[in-house]
């Protein structure tokens, strides 16, 4: 049964509410924000964290990489300027919604930190165009753009996305933001890594070494916003136990399972023409992905536990980007483990 708890925007300033936000929905929240003075206080790690990230697609000389552009091959060069443009494409969604969630929020604490990965998800952007600009003329630039909008296997890869995302823009509901929720992880911890493992792939060959840097500081924001969205989810299923259900449960996993699916699909088709990523283990490897993001959901796997299929991608991993643990849950069961003040945040 779809539990469709009604959801309006929240007011800027209310007076006769308490700063501390009583929930992350729906709640009593004055609207201003008092870092000490929050429900979740290791919020405030988190956002110190993404702000520590804060980085500028200017900051990295492509000159390198212009001066390689022209000694990749023909089917090198095409595949990157289609993955570049359909990860711009990706990036482009997630500005605007992570606004818009925003909006319907309660508790400043969350406002703010949806703030920054607003901003930083623009950034994203702005450095896809950045790379573009660098290495083939605007004309070039837009061709591809369009490509990425009419490609039908992109199309279908983003209407998982997009149902999810437009279903709360046009009926903001907990159940809607729930969805939207699990889908901005398969968005943000599934679907790049296949045009990252391309990027990954041209530097351990030293080709491209500027972009692939660039990739790695996106990749780093992409990991630490599952994550962050992942314990909203967890605390928005814990401070509303009518969402809590068997349904919505298995729709994380039946929805991360197509994520895959359609990640595999993708990859199937941008490399199956590059010679060196074997197209079965990167299946995998996005399955060992997906258990990732489920464990940090509090969730068991879905798919054969096992370590990273891809040993060369290592160095570019969540891991070592992060520089700490990345497997943040390992709970095995297929039940939901409730998020408190006290547990599930020391991880990141």
């Amino acid at each position: 049964m779809d539990i469709q708890i009604p959801m309006k925007k929240i007011k800027l300033l209310n007076p006769a509410h308490p700063n501390k936000s009583t929930g992350i929905i729906n709640g009593r929240s004055s609207g201003l924000l008092n870092w000490n003075d929050i429900a979740y206080p290791q919020m405030y790690d988190l956002y110190q964290t993404l702000l520590s990230n804060f980085w500028k697609a200017q900051e990295i000389n492509m000159q390198d990489d212009i001066k390689q552009w022209d000694s990749l091959t023909e089917t090198e060069q095409d595949v990157f300027l289609r993955i570049n443009t359909q990860l711009a494409s990706l990036d482009s969604l997630q500005t605007p919604t992570m606004s818009q969630v925003a909006d319907y929020v309660t508790d400043s604490s969350f406002k703010a930190i949806f703030a920054v990965i607003s901003q930083q998800e623009a950034v994203h952007n702005e450095s896809y165009s950045y790379i573009l600009s660098s290495l083939v003329p605007l004309s070039e630039q837009n061709a591809r753009f369009d490509q990425a909008k009419n490609d039908p296997v992109v199309q279908k890869r983003n209407a998982l996305i997009l149902e999810a995302y437009e279903a709360f823009r046009q009926h903001p509901s907990a159940s809607n933001l729930f969805r939207l929720g699990v889908n901005s992880v398969n968005l943000e911890g599934i679907y790049f890594y296949a045009g990252f493992a391309f990027f990954y792939h041209l530097a351990r060959q030293q080709k491209m070494l500027k972009t692939s840097t660039m990739i790695s500081y996106i990749q780093r924001d992409e990991m630490q916003h599952a994550f962050l969205v992942s314990q909203f989810i967890r605390i928005l299923l814990t401070e509303n136990p009518e969402l809590n259900t068997d349904e919505n449960l298995q729709y994380i996993y039946d929805s991360v399972h197509e994520a895959v699916e359609l990640e595999k699909e993708w990859a199937g088709i941008i490399l199956k023409d590059i010679q060196g990523i074997d197209l079965d283990e990167f299946g995998l490897y996005v399955e060992y992905l997906a258990n990732k993001r489920l464990r940090q959901l509090g969730l068991g796997n879905l798919y054969e536990e096992r370590d990273n299929p891809m040993p060369w991608i290592h160095v570019f991993s969540d891991e070592m980007i992060n520089e700490t643990k990345s497997d943040f849950f390992e709970q095995k069961s297929r039940t939901y483990t409730k998020v408190t003040q006290s547990n599930g945040f020391d991880e990141l």
